[in-house]
């Protein structure tokens, strides 16, 4: 495993898979990721969020369906990139409403994802700063390609949801499906991930209690 942090470079070699559709992969890639509890944004802003999200993509000749969208999304001018940032800025404010019931701000819930998060650092991927929020989780990892890293993200999922209903002696979905990644271009957006994520509780007046922040040491 690479002890570094890589960034996409569009110039370098980008493999491409084919299963049922085509799918494209950079080694070795740096992503922040969000994934949310199931009752984080209520149902009618949620459906009118995705609504406009993928009018957006299919104006832009990409269709929200496909597996790859998020690739071809990046091969996008840096303008339309910029544009498209607006629908995580509008997810980000409902997500910090702390809309739902919260589990997460339990710190023992919050630190059962800690665990998953750390338990294969260094070895299936290098693990960056993270925060457990209230009702979703920000993470910046590295050292995966896109296919690694979905099915290491729904790996973390699985794992704490049955660990946290269990605890919490209750049943039923605890995640939405749907995760959101961002591929990391360069060191500037990486710091500026970091920042973001060591942010994000003050910025909700959250008491340290009511959260976990990580930050990685530097190397």
């Amino acid at each position: 495993m690479n002890g570094t942090f890589q960034f996409f470079n569009p110039a370098a070699k980008v493999t491409i898979t084919h299963g049922h559709l085509p799918h494209w992969d950079q080694a070795e890639s740096t992503y922040f990721i969000t994934w949310r509890t199931a009752d984080s944004i209520p149902r009618d802003i949620w459906l009118r969020w995705r609504e406009e999200r993928d009018a957006w993509l299919l104006a832009h000749d990409i269709h929200p369906g496909s597996k790859d969208w998020r690739f071809d999304l990046e091969m996008l001018d840096e303008a339309a990139r910029d544009d498209f940032r607006r629908f995580a800025r509008a997810l980000e404010k409902e997500l910090d409403a702390c809309h739902g019931d919260c589990v997460l701000r339990d710190p023992r819930m919050a630190r059962l994802i800690a665990a998953a998060l750390h338990h294969f650092d260094g070895d299936r991927y290098l693990l960056g700063d993270y925060v457990v929020m209230p009702n979703h989780v920000h993470v910046l990892v590295g050292g995966l390609h896109r296919g690694a890293m979905l099915k290491q993200v729904e790996s973390w999922k699985k794992w704490t949801a049955l660990q946290i209903n269990r605890a919490l002696n209750r049943h039923g979905r605890l995640w939405q499906d749907e995760s959101f990644d961002h591929l990391v271009r360069n060191e500037a957006s990486f710091q500026k991930f970091r920042t973001y994520i060591a942010k994000n509780p003050a910025s909700v007046c959250l008491k340290p209690s009511e959260y976990f922040l990580w930050q990685r040491p530097p190397s």
